[in-house]
């Protein structure tokens, strides 16, 4: 199984990035290996200029790394996306590689109505999503409108073909015990087929 991560955070003292060495712990003991795109290591510009929406328009992408991101996408069977939630929604350099990758002509084309999208990811038979954030999972839900569940699962994943899309979100990282984030880490570990 080909297991592609995109990884996205600053610091590696941060819980998403313990999250990432157990994904990695996990693939080690299973025998296989994991593909990560470090976006704050590869220094990768998420913001969308007028070529890239030129591009988008024209279904062909034009950012050399945004195109070798999609290449690896092409090749995975599960893509697992680590990120942290702050003020309710994902970081720019996430949503600027969910802009600059899921791109049309690239991971999809539209339906003939062009309301519809048809997934050019063919190998791609799982994803998950792993989100920290310090807010309680109720209050996150029906306070501030599950924004993540809402455009990135259904509004993006779901509609853009992605198959079998599960969400693990950890809540409340910083107030709950070392023995919780232990078990945490732990789950993950299972997450690389």
């Amino acid at each position: 199984m080909n297991t592609l991560v995109v990884y996205c955070h600053p610091y590696e003292g941060s819980f998403c990035h313990a999250i990432l060495q157990h994904l990695e712990l996990g693939a080690k003991n299973a025998g296989k290996q994991l593909d990560v795109i470090d976006l704050y290591k590869d220094n990768f510009n998420p913001v969308m200029s007028g070529r890239d929406l030129l591009g988008f328009v024209k279904h062909q992408a034009v950012d050399d790394q945004a195109i070798e991101y999609a290449d690896k996408l092409k090749k995975a069977d599960h893509l697992i996306l680590v990120f942290p939630i702050w003020w309710e929604l994902m970081p720019a350099m996430m949503k600027g590689f969910i802009d600059k990758v899921i791109f049309p002509g690239q991971t999809y084309e539209y339906t003939k109505s062009g309301l519809g999208m048809i997934s050019s990811l063919p190998n791609l038979k799982s994803t998950t999503v792993i989100t920290t954030m310090n807010t309680p999972k109720l209050l996150y839900k029906f306070r501030y409108g599950n924004a993540v569940k809402k455009a990135l699962i259904n509004g993006t994943l779901k509609k853009g073909g992605f198959k079998h899309v599960k969400w693990r979100s950890f809540n409340m990282v910083k107030m709950v015990s070392d023995k919780k984030r232990g078990s945490w880490l732990n789950s993950v570990e299972d997450i690389v087929d």
